[in-house]
């Protein structure tokens, strides 16, 4: 297995492949969906900033992948971009050929395998973190697997879960119900995830502290000792 950092700008990630071709076929799907990204933002700067669903003009598949899940979950489309650019990556992995392949976008992660996956659950303080991974069976179809963190990492969150796992195969969506579920879940108020639709969205985890939340059907949760030099983030700190 090929294990490759590959950082664009805000863009960090670790791609996993059998072979050094489908690492560049990821690299060049990712950079691709960014500068897609990077168009439509560079015409419609309030696409990047608002935090409420919003249609802009721009009609590429990564644009109209984030308005979609952006809709479904009640946030703002940049809430669903790095499962997006996440998305890409892995197809161009499918389409050079790979029947392995995973694209971690700083926690917002696709893949296919044609074998077992572990993925860990790494929850900031949490007595958790570290301590548990999914595992996850083969599939030849894409799996969505994202993660949005209020004690972890910068991205903006008004809530206060340590993660929030949500699993789906439209990967934007996923990153999107991360977002929105993380903002508002609570041990005594959960019923932000009764507005999950559980035929698109398979799976929910959530942790604060040491409370838990599964909801929908999730992959296998095994004790796991997670390693910390595997967790996706920057190398220029």
């Amino acid at each position: 297995m090929i294990r490759h950092h590959f950082e664009l700008r805000e863009t960090i990630t670790t791609i996993l492949a059998d072979e050094q071709s489908h690492i560049d076929a990821a690299v060049e799907g990712i950079v691709r969906a960014r500068q897609d990204v990077e168009r439509c933002i560079a015409g419609d700067p309030f696409f990047a900033t608002t935090f409420e669903p919003y249609t802009p003009e721009s009609d590429t598949l990564v644009v109209r992948r984030m308005v979609s899940a952006a809709d479904n979950a009640g946030v703002g489309p940049m809430a669903a971009v790095a499962g997006a650019i996440a998305w890409s990556g892995v197809e161009a992995m499918q389409k050079a050929g790979a029947k392995y392949g995973v694209v971690d976008n700083g926690g917002d992660i696709a893949l296919f395998s044609d074998h077992e996956l572990l993925v860990g659950v790494h929850a900031g303080g949490s007595p958790v973190s570290d301590r548990l991974a999914f595992a996850i069976p083969p599939t030849r179809d894409v799996l969505g697997i994202c993660t949005s963190s209020a004690t972890v990492g910068p991205s903006i969150s008004f809530g206060i879960a340590d993660a929030v796992c949500v699993f789906s195969p439209d990967v934007a969506l996923a990153d999107a119900w991360a977002t929105a579920i993380c903002n508002e879940i609570r041990p005594d108020d959960t019923s932000v995830l009764h507005r999950v639709d559980l035929l698109e969205v398979t799976g929910v985890f959530c942790v604060i502290g040491e409370w838990t939340r599964p909801y929908g059907v999730l992959p296998p949760l095994v004790r796991a000792n997670v390693k910390s030099d595997l967790i996706t983030a920057g190398m220029n700190l």
